[in-house]
């Protein structure tokens, strides 16, 4: 399985995963000339993408589909709860449903776990050639009935949002910092931290810290406090910062 976070923040969100002849992208937030772009340096033909699967309708995750759509004419899987917005930029007849818990795109099975934001929001285990990744950002915090369905896995595509005393000593209105710090918000560095440190397993070779605030939050911070919290695993490998602007590297599981 091979994986490359494209853009990840609050101004556009995307991820690359190909398995075996399956290729997706997991949500669609930046344009098609950027995603053309970074697909093209790892030679990747956007019109060879098989699906693309919708943790959410906000603009920084579905900003880009209407074009992108328009010139690939790429099918969008997306859960019930979201189809009358993906409806309104998106023809129908792209539109693939998903009534169940699970999805399978070409070679690539795709479970799918509740999130909880302020819109309805899902995160996805997404195996193939043997492997599971954990993709999930924009939750406020993870239920605890998924921390055994979560454990060990190959790559954790994660939200590592906000610094919390950065964010409460910031400039955002109060009833944005309460929004932000609330169950249906996002996760900060530590509760990833804590998170990850009860998580990951043997088999876990890449942590990629995603969707980090340009006004809560460092690169700096959360690789220190994530470390922080992962201090005596055994099982630390690998943390990579998801940016905004640059692809992370590709990887390879």
């Amino acid at each position: 399985m091979r994986i490359q976070v494209l853009a990840s923040g609050s101004k556009g969100n995307s991820t690359f995963i190909e398995s075996g002849n399956t290729r997706i992208l997991v949500d669609v937030g930046i344009n098609y000339t950027r995603i053309k772009n970074s697909l093209d340096k790892i030679d990747i033909d956007i019109n060879s993408i098989d699906g693309i699967i919708i943790s959410h309708t906000h603009s920084d995750h579905i900003g880009g589909l209407s074009s992108l759509i328009k010139k690939t004419d790429i099918p969008v899987f997306v859960k019930e709860e979201l189809y009358s917005e993906i409806k309104k930029i998106v023809p129908e007849e792209n539109i693939v449903l998903i009534d169940e818990k699970n999805v399978s795109i070409g070679s690539i099975d795709i479970e799918i776990i509740n999130a909880s934001h302020d819109v309805p929001a899902f995160g996805f285990i997404i195996c193939g050639d043997g492997k599971k990744v954990l993709y999930l950002t924009d939750t406020g915090y993870i239920n605890r009935r998924y921390y055994k369905q979560l454990e060990n896995m190959d790559a954790y595509i994660i939200e590592s949002n906000h610094d919390e005393k950065m964010l409460m000593e910031g400039p955002y209105p109060y009833i944005l910092k309460q929004r932000v710090i609330s169950d249906k918000g996002h996760l900060s560095n530590k509760y990833t931290g804590s998170f990850l440190n009860k998580e990951i397993g043997d088999k876990t070779k890449y942590i990629v810290l995603a969707h980090l605030s340009e006004n809560n939050n460092t690169e700096e911070l959360a690789l220190e406090q994530v470390n922080g919290e992962l201090e005596n695993n055994p099982y630390k490998n690998n943390i990579i910062i998801a940016k905004q602007h640059t692809e992370t590297q590709l990887i390879e599981i």
